[in-house]
């Protein structure tokens, strides 16, 4: 969180004296607004999600794409309205009420068609297709490390069964933080306690009578030990890290979010 005002008056009294503010002129945000309004959870709130036409699109594709997840951490029942800005006066109480005067009913959008209406909105000259849709929508395609694609591949002659990668979110870049040979009983212990992780893990077991060795893929999350941005990160490079690694030929048995349950039953999580 960058920043945060305390409320005074009314949420229509507030408004223009604290959210223009917040925006910077090239660089996208999102705002969370307090309403005065509340539903059976609490006080409702406006998501506003600012990406002006200045802003490098990467910039735009990075917050575009992460939009669901931060929804999500939030709490989407919270969430009374949202609005999508590209010029200063939109950020104002009276771009807020034209937004609410122009809202018409049509079907709603998906998360992904929501993002991709959001970027070509903010990149008129630029055309989104549905093959770009499905490279840039499907999540934030970070790059993994030499030393990363070089783990996979030990994992792969049977150097290492075991492989943890960290996000380093200033690079954008996928690292490889710990290669080992390691037995399922240890493998909790791996788990950073205040970090987010994800884990390559060849279980080697048997099911029905045949040996089986079984690539897992584990993603760690550490609850709200983690910061919005680092949670958001995590969930949003996942899918094109699993996408990049069996490029490369690691066929994922089973794809799990770190409990104990799975890691001393992973038998189970694998054939059901």
């Amino acid at each position: 969180m960058a920043k945060h005002h305390s409320t005074k008056g009314s949420w229509e009294q507030d408004f223009d004296k604290y959210v223009p503010s917040l925006i910077v002129e090239d660089l996208p945000c999102y705002i969370l607004y307090r309403f005065d309004s509340k539903n059976s959870l609490g006080h409702e709130w406006l998501f506003l999600s600012w990406s002006p036409d200045s802003a490098p699109v990467r910039h735009k594709m990075l917050y575009a794409s992460t939009k669901a997840t931060l929804k999500q951490e939030f709490g989407s029942a919270h969430i009374k309205d949202e609005m999508h800005a590209t010029v200063k006066d939109e950020v104002s109480l009276k771009g807020y009420k034209a937004h609410l005067s122009g809202v018409s009913a049509p079907a709603p959008l998906t998360d992904r068609e929501e993002a991709l209406k959001e970027l070509q909105e903010s990149e008129p000259h630029t055309n989104y297709g549905t093959d770009s849709r499905q490279s840039t929508m499907g999540g934030v395609a970070f790059p993994i490390t030499d030393a990363a694609k070089q783990g996979i591949v030990d994992l792969q002659k049977g150097s290492y069964n075991y492989l943890q990668f960290k996000i380093d979110i200033e690079e954008e870049k996928i690292h490889l933080s710990k290669a080992a040979k390691i037995s399922l009983v240890e493998l909790p212990q791996q788990v950073p306690s205040d970090q987010a992780r994800y884990h390559l893990y060849i279980f080697q077991h048997t099911h029905e009578g045949d040996h089986m060795d079984s690539i897992v893929f584990i993603y760690s999350m550490p609850g709200y030990n983690c910061s919005i941005k680092e949670r958001m990160m995590y969930s949003s490079c996942k899918g094109q890290f699993l996408e990049i690694i069996e490029k490369m030929g690691l066929e994922v048995a089973k794809r799990v979010t770190f409990s104990i349950s799975c890691i001393f039953y992973l038998s189970v999580c694998i054939h059901i």
